[in-house]
Parts: structure tokens; sequence; C-alpha cells
């Protein structure tokens, strides 16, 4: 048995397939003293019996370039390891039953067309004919993405292994980490056992590659790791006569997936209401399975013989139920985790970590290598997750949907049902006394649009227009015509305070913060490429003291990278969030209405755009910024926890001489797309170029040096490569949602990085980047664009300007 070292570079916790994929990649990149740690056997927690499919489409460009690689990788291990993978391309069919379903799959068939992914839109016959054994009754298409294939799981992993052994990893198995040693915000070694043997090994890095346990194992090194494990259900048949090598298929609508292996099928299920297992894994799980329970399997059972009629004569070789790890969101973890400076994560993947892994321990190798993540993992961040979500009674209330949201309909705007509630604004209870329907975001609850009185307050989910649309419509044109009133209190407050945080603020943003007491700067943090890693409003609350207000899934984020480049300033950062409510009063007569309860000054002249001011409202205090993310006249107005009901009602009370509405998040989302304001995450994130991304106007690079300056330089002097532009359809018919392929004479250049319906201009609306390399703007717009909406091809307008108020008038009246 191999001795554990007294240092290494990279203590790996985990064995399972990650652990091995980032042990290999380490190694690829030149690492030495990569030492991994098992507990007990290699693949003995989950890996071993994972089903091994191993698909190529996934919901971002970047989650499917991570697993079109894994499906490389896996296909070339073989002849560098000896070990065989077992992979092999078979294709795979995903068949609709719902006139919906086929309306989702055909939206992924167009997105895997922007993504480079073949990809053919087939009908029940030609489903039939690929695979004989089917019952078609029922199905209304399905697309076949010929590429796709499938793998023994257990021999990816051990490949990996030697893989990384042959690079010089010491892969030590039956040695478990059960203590850390820490300075600050770092793990300086890991404690070890192996039977009675115990001792320590320094290290300068460690990752949570733990699975099942990674919940656990980040609690040892204090990081926050949510994820619970789930019961998994498959049966495996006896062998079938005559059965031969098949696709893999997919029957969402029946929870269902089928897997031909070695003249046997093998049936599984991802079931809308899963069971929990535990976060107290007995210590000695190695290899086991978990009790059977034929009741929870047999509903998907029973349709699956009505779909595959062959099954019913078939005998059941192995029922198998054995424990996965699930993710709040479903997605899994990946990335140096916020609370210490050396610890990073990869666990979780939601019963796709063999088509996961390879990918994932590539992209968080070179993360580890460079320092700086290779390009947009914005899906899978560690840092998206919130601190209250490592719960544990929320983590296994929220398990039971996870599960079952992998085959579910994948409806735009759907809200998860389960574990609600955790986060509430102060403005909560009188939001939902005036009929709020609520989403969440964050754990926060926050008002996504208001039922009008007598109808239903929840949505009724379609790809076509849903119930709320007329009403988001009423509220988007209530904020154009008139004024309305929204929450944005889940929106992040991090005050950053101290003799040098003005410094600081012109070291870790772009913008110019060297500005009066009451100006609000708009402005982004950059990495060193030029990418947008914060997208952000900076109010200078007095000599000392900034508030940053960050959008509300990134508070984390943005709060860690200003940490993480602090250095020797004097300040202090503190996260504020919880302790103001604030309220957006938007609109041609916002104006009028703050007038109407405050005898403050809100003129340009004394409130010009872009400042803050202190003002009384109603018996109470507040600060209002007057800046604006739906493109109108308008001001946020903060206020303390303790005072926020009372300013709700005066605003309220007042609003009703006026004609005022309260409106929600997806109003100020369809509000923003008019206007061409960008969304962090989804138009810019940390790969898109600041310049490219359309915002070079907040990037002020006569100040010294900061985070990402010498990039913006460099392109300023090579040139764009893209452009973000905006979009509208010419029909006002079809939906937009995101990762529509964009069409730019004839052919696919890009896809929609965001997109929603534009009630004002009267169509769906988009934003995209396009290639444009040497391209003047005229080149670019002079062009004939159409967008791919579910394999019709729709021919849109294009814009480098915002299309709503170009020279924002309005905005600044």
């Amino acid at each position: 048995m191999a001795d554990v070292p007294a240092h290494a570079r990279v203590v790996i916790i985990g064995g399972g397939v990650i652990g091995c994929s980032v042990a290999y990649h380490l190694t690829k990149l030149g690492w030495k003293d990569v030492v991994l740690l098992e507990r007990k056997q290699l693949t003995s927690g989950t890996t071993w019996h994972a089903a091994g499919l191993i698909a190529q489409l996934r919901a971002s460009a970047n989650m499917t370039k991570l697993a079109k690689y894994s499906q490389e990788l896996y296909g070339n291990l073989e002849a560098e390891t000896g070990v065989a993978t077992g992979f092999k391309r078979v294709g795979s069919i995903t068949a609709a039953l719902t006139g919906e379903r086929h309306e989702e799959i055909l939206r992924q068939a167009a997105m895997a067309r922007a993504f480079g992914v073949e990809v053919e839109e087939i009908s029940a016959a030609e489903v039939k004919q690929r695979y004989e054994h089917l019952n078609i009754e029922g199905v209304t298409g399905a697309v076949y993405l010929p590429k796709d294939g499938q793998g023994d799981p257990a021999n990816i992993a051990l490949a990996l292994a030697k893989g990384a052994r042959q690079g010089g990893a010491r892969v030590i198995e039956r040695t478990a980490a059960t203590g850390v040693t820490r300075d600050g915000r770092r793990i300086t070694g890991v404690d070890w056992q192996r039977g009675d043997e115990t001792g320590h090994i320094t290290a300068d890095h460690v990752v949570n590659c733990g699975g099942m346990w990674g919940h656990s194992v980040g609690r040892m090194l204090g990081v926050n790791v949510p994820l619970h494990a789930c019961e998994h259900f498959y049966i495996v048949t006896e062998a079938i006569p005559g059965l031969t090598q098949l696709p893999v298929l997919r029957v969402p609508d029946e929870c269902a997936y089928y897997k031909e292996d070695a003249g046997k099928m093998l049936l599984g299920a991802f079931e809308p209401v899963a069971k929990p297992w535990t976060l107290d894994i007995p210590k000695d799980f190695e290899f086991d399975q978990l009790p059977e329970d034929f009741d929870h399997f047999e509903p998907i059972l029973e349709r699956a013989v009505e779909r595959m009629p062959m099954l019913a004569e078939a005998g059941i070789h192995t029922f198998f139920n054995g424990p996965e790890s699930f993710t709040p969101d479903d997605a899994y973890h990946l990335g140096l985790a916020p609370e210490m400076d050396n610890v990073w994560v990869a666990a979780g993947f939601n019963s796709i970590g063999i088509q996961s892994a390879g990918g994932a321990g590539m992209a968080l190798a070179q993360w580890m290598d460079e320092g700086q993540k290779p390009f947009d993992l914005g899906d899978v961040d560690i840092g998206r997750m919130q601190p209250f979500q490592g719960n544990r009674t929320y983590l296994q209330a929220r398990s039971t949907e996870t599960l079952g949201l992998l085959y579910a309909d994948h409806y735009p705007y759907l809200q998860k049902k389960t574990a609600r509630g955790v986060r509430r604004t102060p403005f909560h209870t009188q939001l939902l006394e005036q009929g709020a329907v609520m989403g969440e975001l964050a754990g926060w609850e926050r008002a996504n649009w208001f039922a009008r009185p007598g109808q239903e307050r929840a949505y009724q989910y379609s790809w076509a227009r849903q119930n709320f649309f007329t009403n988001v419509r009423d509220e988007h044109l209530a904020v154009r015509q008139n004024v309305g009133l929204y929450d944005m209190s889940s929106f992040g407050k991090i005050r950053v305070e101290g003799r040098d945080a003005e410094a600081f603020m012109n070291h870790v943003g772009g913008g110019d913060y060297s500005v009066p007491v009451g100006k609000i700067v708009y402005t982004q943090f950059l990495n060193q490429r030029g990418g947008i890693e914060a997208d952000v409003t900076v109010t200078r609350l007095s000599e000392f003291a900034y508030l940053v207000v960050t959008p509300a899934a990134t508070r984390l984020a943005d709060e860690t990278w200003m940490r993480r480049h602090l250095g020797d300033f004097n300040v202090v950062i503190t996260d504020t969030t919880a302790g103001e409510g604030v309220l957006a009063v938007m609109g041609p007569r916002s104006r009028e209405l703050l007038q109407a309860v405050s005898p403050n000054d809100f003129s340009t002249a004394a409130n010009p755009f872009g400042t803050a001011q202190q003002i009384e409202i109603g018996m109470g205090m507040a600060r209002v910024h007057r800046v604006t993310y739906v493109g109108e006249l308008g001001w946020e107005v903060y206020v303390s926890a303790d005072q926020a009901a009372h300013v709700f009602k005066t605003l309220f009370e007042a609003g009703q001489d006026f004609g005022m509405r309260l409106c929600g998040m997806h109003m100020m989302d369809t509000c923003r797309i008019e206007k061409g304001f960008r969304h962090f995450g989804h138009d810019i994130t940390s790969e898109d170029h600041v310049l490219e991304a359309g915002l070079g106007f907040a990037v002020k690079t006569a100040k010294p040096d900061f985070i990402g300056r010498a990039a913006v330089l460099e392109k300023k002097e090579t040139g764009l490569q893209s452009r973000l532009l905006q979009f509208r359809l010419t029909d006002p018919e079809p939906l937009l949602y995101h990762n529509e392929p964009i069409l730019r004479d004839g052919e696919i250049v890009g896809y929609l990085t965001s997109g929603a319906y534009g009630h004002h201009l009267g169509g769906a609306m988009g934003l995209g980047y396009v290639p444009c390399p040497g391209e003047r703007p005229a080149d670019v717009l002079g062009s004939r664009y159409e967008i791919d909406v579910a394999g019709t091809r729709v021919q849109a307008e294009v814009s480098l300007k915002p299309m709503y108020d170009p020279a924002s008038e309005r905005v600044k009246v």
C-alpha cells in the first residue's frame, strides 16, 4: 500500500470519477506532488453504479463544450492507459409525448446547432426505424444525436487514475481524510487515517471531490458545499435474445431512460418526487446498495412495459437502488470555495457525473494552474451557492424535487416548489396582499408578477404565451407611460469602508470612483483578460465609504472577488443586504409621486441622474438613488428595515392618485431588454470582454492601473473580434428566451445570450454576440439576420444602440 508523503502541492479528497479526473488533468499540466486520498476503494461511492450515459448537449455553450471534451477524452484514454473505458458512440433519442415537450426538444435541437452539436429532428415513424422495440403510440416527435454515447463508469475512473499515476500522481486508497489544520483563509494540511495508522500531510491546495460526502468534507474544510444524497433506481433485465446495440433512449414524459448493454436492457428513472437518503452516510459504506423499494419504482416500470412491450417478457436480473448526490439547482459545484483561498470543489454531479467529469476536471485543473477561470463557469461555480443552502433541513426538502427536475418539462420561468420562503424582503407580506406571484432566486422570494382580482395566483407553464403574459405587458406599459413600483430589496448591498476605500475601489473596478459624495458610478469589476467578473453600481456615501449594489444571485461572488483583491488596502467589507429594503419608483410620473410624499427636491438640478440624496418620506427617512434598469425616469428608495413597511404604505397609498401599478421582476426584464441593458450571467460573463460587450463607456483607462486595464488597452489596439447586438423579431408572435441560434446571411454565427418580449416595441427581443473581426459597425449592421426559433427561421431587426430611447433622454429628463 502506497505511503502517504509528508507534503503535497495538492491533496484531492475522494476517488470517484471526478477526483481521478482532477488528478489526471493536473498531472497533464505538469503538476508534481499530486496526492489523491480515497477512504475505501476507487469508485466505491457512486461512480461504480452509474448508468454511464455520455451525452453532448447541455444547457449552455460552455457546459456543452465540457461534455464534448469528456467524450473525446474517454475515446482516447484506452490507447493512453491500456484500460478499456467501454466508450462507444451509439447515439441517443429523446422522444416527446406532448406538444409542449416537442416544442422543448425542438428548441434544444436549435440550441444544439448553435453549439456545434450534430442533431436530427425525427418523426415518430423515424424513431420506430431506429428503435424497433418501442411502442410509438403518443410520440409527438423526437430528436436524435448521433454522437452521444455510453461507457463503463468504473473503468473510465480507473483509466483516469492510471493516467494520473503515469503522470506522477500518488493515488492512495483506504486512507481517509479526517481533519485539517488551517491558517486564516488557507488550509495548511490534512490529517489522515488508515486503519490504526494516522498521519498528517501538508498541502498548498485541497480539492473536495467527496461526492455524496462532499457536504461533510466541506464542513471539515470550512466551506459550504450544498448537496444531498437521493435514492436512484434502475433495473437490469435478464439477457434478451436477439437484442443488439441500440441508441440510448430517453422518454422524459414517462421519467424513464433505456440503455442496451451486453444484450440486456437497463431501465432507469428520474421520478418527480424523489426519496432523499441521508447526509450522515455510514462510515463503512463501500460498493453498497440501498434497500429495494419496488412500490416506489413500480409506476415507472408499468409505463415502461407499455412503452417497450418486450420488457413484459424479460426477467429482472437486478433491481438496483443506489445513492446519487443532488444540488439545490441541479448544477454541479466547481471552483474555488468563497470561504477559503486554497480549497477547491468538484462535487454534486446530479446523476451526470460520468459525462461531466472529464470536462469538469479539465476546467478545474486549468483554473488551479492559471489562477483564473479558463472560461465562464458561472453555471456551476460554487460561488453561486448561498450560505443558508448548506442547511440540512433545506437540502433534504429541496432534494425531493431536484432529481425529478432532470426529466421535468424545462419551461421558461419554471419555479422550484420545495424549500421555499427562506429569504423574504421587508415588503413580502404587503406584496402578497396585493396579488404578488412569487418566484425564487438565491433563496429570495421575489414578486415576479401581479395577478388581477379573481385570477389564479400561480404559474401556468408553457413555451407559448404563459398566463402572466398580459399582466407583465400591463406592468411594462405602466412603467413606460405612467409610474410603477417594485421591490428590489433582494439585490446585494456591500459597504466598502476605510481610509483606503477610494484607492481600493479604483484598483478593483474599471470606473472612476474619485467622485463627490452622492455620486453613483455604473461599473464592472474586470479580470486580467478584460472579462467581466461583476456588473454593479457604486455609490459614494462619504469620504471613506461606498455602497456596492450587486445582482441578487451574485452578491456572495462579488463580495468574494473584492475580498480576494484586498491586498494591503485598509478597508472593511460588510454585507448589508438585509439591513435595507429597496423600492424602485419608475416611470414618467415617478418624480411627481415622490414629490407628493417628500418635501425634498427631485429636480435634475438638485438630484441629477447618477446621484443619491437623503430624503424625508412620509414620517420616515430614506436615501434615493437616481438610476434605472428599465430605461425610464426613476429612483430606487433605500430605507432601513425598521421603516420599510411605513415607506411602502406611504408610497402605495399616494400612488393610487397617480394610477400607479405594482410591478414584478418579469417587467424589469422585459423593459431592460428593450433598452439593451445587459444581464450579468447571460449577456456579460467572465469571458466576455468589456469592450465587445459594448460597455467601454464605463471603463476609465485614464486613471492609474486597475485590474484588467492592460487587456482593455490591448483590445483597443487589436480591435474587436465580436460585438453584442440587440435583436427584435419582425413577426410579433414567436417568443425568445435564450440560446436561440443567430443566422447572419443564412449562416449560424452565434446564439442569443438572453431574450424576452418587448411589449412597447411590439416583438420578442434578444441580445447576442456576432463575430466581426476587422469589420466596421456599418458592415455588421448591413447583413440580413434571422433567429432560429424551434427550427423556424424568423427575420430580425438588429442594432448596436438601444432600440428604445437610444439617447437616454427619458432617463435624464
